[in-house]
């Protein structure tokens, strides 16, 4: 593991890694907010899962979180969101390819090589971390905006001993039904679509649910509704009795700028059962 950078932030430190990744087989960075507390002992972890064409620095640089995590003394993970490299496959739209991971593990060439992100988060980036920092890997809890959305709650429903709670901005709800879902399940995963199910939310959702608690927030103005279809999980949810909070944000968008509005809220969620 190589350090990239590291910067003091509210008493604790803003650091950026690389490491060479057995999952996707090639160089991964991520970025992790350790507060001061993690000076003296194990902290509890958050992950914060970015969307389409992000990298480990936009949540990191424009969600607020580290504020809110050092007031609790939580640390903080960002991922990148794809493989990354000159030898890495890709495609000439911003929504499949490079920044587009989708949080799955690819079958289908000129993807499977590489983009195999579910493992990467759940099982080589978690593995990294514990060995090099001062985390309490048995309190994690998972959060994300857009396409880093869809990844927080299929990975929160699929290792339901993992995680003490989940949260979203704005998820990619119901993928399996949308144009920002068929398309690179498609591409990822082949034809055969019961294979697409454990990466659809509201199919989880209406399955098996979340032992634990939800909050999801959705900008009523988001820009991308139709795309995000954020009526499918609300519904499943309710059918499922699940234990969460649904809530539609009036004349919030899709942007940073939403998802800092409401950062505080998250991460106050997240510490009542990190603490529990």
């Amino acid at each position: 593991m190589k350090t990239v950078s590291e910067n003091r932030c509210f008493g604790g430190t803003q650091g950026v890694y690389s490491h060479s990744s057995a999952a996707t087989n090639c160089e991964m960075t991520f970025g992790l907010f350790l507060p001061e507390e993690a000076q003296h002992f194990t902290v509890p972890v958050l992950w914060y899962l970015s969307g389409l064409t992000c990298t480990h620095e936009n949540a990191m640089t424009k969600a607020g979180a580290q504020a809110w995590a050092a007031e609790h003394g939580i640390a903080v993970v960002f991922p990148d969101t794809s493989p990354r490299g000159d030898g890495v496959a890709d495609d000439d739209a911003y929504d499949l390819g490079k920044g587009a991971g989708f949080y799955v593990n690819a079958t289908q060439t000129p993807w499977a090589s590489h983009f195999r992100m579910w493992d990467y988060i759940a099982d080589d980036l978690p593995a990294l971390l514990g060995e090099h920092f001062a985390l309490d890997m048995d309190r994690q809890a998972i959060t994300g905006h857009s396409m880093g959305g869809h990844g927080a709650l299929t990975l929160a429903m699929s290792l339901p001993e993992r995680f003490t709670s989940v949260s979203a901005f704005a998820p990619i709800a119901h993928p399996t039904a949308s144009d920002w879902g068929r398309k690179q399940l498609g591409a990822y995963l082949g034809s055969d679509e019961t294979t697409w199910a454990k990466h659809d939310a509201t199919l989880l959702m209406r399955e098996v649910g979340f032992d634990g608690p939800v909050l999801i927030d959705q900008g009523a103005s988001d820009q991308f509704l139709e795309l995000l279809k954020p009526e499918a999980l609300s519904e499943a949810m309710a059918a499922k009795r699940q234990d969460g909070v649904f809530r539609m944000q009036k004349g919030y968008d899709h942007s940073y700028f939403f998802v800092s509005s409401f950062m505080e809220d998250h991460m106050n969620f997240h510490a009542e059962y990190l603490f529990a």
